[in-house]
């Protein structure tokens, strides 16, 4: 399985990005040096891709695989994608505060921790409907790690598609959330106009 290891702070510099949005309250203390060209509609279009690619830790693959789906999809293609991802198992455990970043909650699914409907599910991009409860495993409530978590978490708003009891570590995907509900900042028409060339 592939794994990026590119180092955050890093990523976001160079794609001019906030990592709080990836649940990281680092703040770098580089500035990156460019030289004041104008970018090219083509290195714009990248760019949007790369950042949107980035946030939800998902490779080139399978992010072809949620654009097409999208696109066969009734509705706008650019907000098909962004409702995609943002129901992804690993971003909505990251959403209702059971992980501090999404990484942490791709690792918190990958180890077998979270629940969906009462069945155990260790698959990161597994996709959530409305109406699915999400809960940490009742072995797994206890883990002083999941106490931390809490307490990192607690003061994170959550969003309004989702009902979360953060005591009981359960949560309830009220319904899938809309283009305007994902604070998120990527420009998902430019990542269309990329893949429809």
């Amino acid at each position: 399985m592939a794994v990026n290891r590119v180092p955050v702070l890093k990523r976001c510099r160079s794609l001019d990005l906030d990592p709080t949005f990836l649940g990281y309250d680092k703040k770098s203390r580089r500035t990156l040096q460019r030289a004041s060209r104008k970018q090219s509609e083509y290195a714009l279009q990248l760019r949007e891709k790369q950042k949107a690619k980035f946030i939800y830790g998902v490779l080139e693959k399978p992010f072809r695989n949620y654009y097409d789906k999208a696109d066969r999809m009734k509705g706008q293609t650019g907000e098909n994608l962004m409702v995609m991802l943002e129901s992804r198992l690993d971003n909505v455990v990251f959403r209702m505060g059971f992980a501090r970043t999404r990484r942490e909650a791709r690792q918190v699914v990958g180890h077998k921790h979270v629940c969906v409907n009462g069945r155990v599910i260790n698959i990161p991009s597994y996709l959530i409907k409305a109406g699915d409860v999400i809960e940490i495993k009742e072995k797994s409530k206890n883990i002083q790690r999941f106490k931390d978590i809490l307490e990192v978490t607690g003061a994170r708003l959550t969003p309004e598609w989702v009902d979360v009891n953060k005591e009981a570590f359960k949560g309830t995907v009220s319904t899938l959330p809309k283009r305007d509900q994902i604070d998120v900042p990527v420009d998902e028409m430019l990542i269309v106009e990329l893949y429809s060339k």
